[in-house]
């Protein structure tokens, strides 16, 4: 029997507007809402992510994470 979805956590999220153009386009390919959409990306997150590409574009993004602020 499939595992019942429930959205049962609700949090504010700031995101980038890249970041936002992004979940927008995804959740609209797949034919979700952007909740839907995040579910599935971190329910699935080990198999949709490359470890070797998440961990150099993580160190890149911190990088340049100062300068973006300002």
């Amino acid at each position: 029997m499939p595992k019942r979805f429930r959205l049962t956590r609700r949090f504010p999220v700031a995101m980038t507007e890249d970041g936002y153009r992004a979940l927008k386009k995804f959740s609209a390919d797949a034919g979700l809402d952007e909740g839907e959409a995040l579910s599935f990306l971190f329910e699935n997150f080990n198999s949709v992510t490359h470890e070797e590409n998440l961990i150099a574009r993580l160190r890149l993004f911190n990088s340049e994470l100062e300068d973006r602020k300002k």
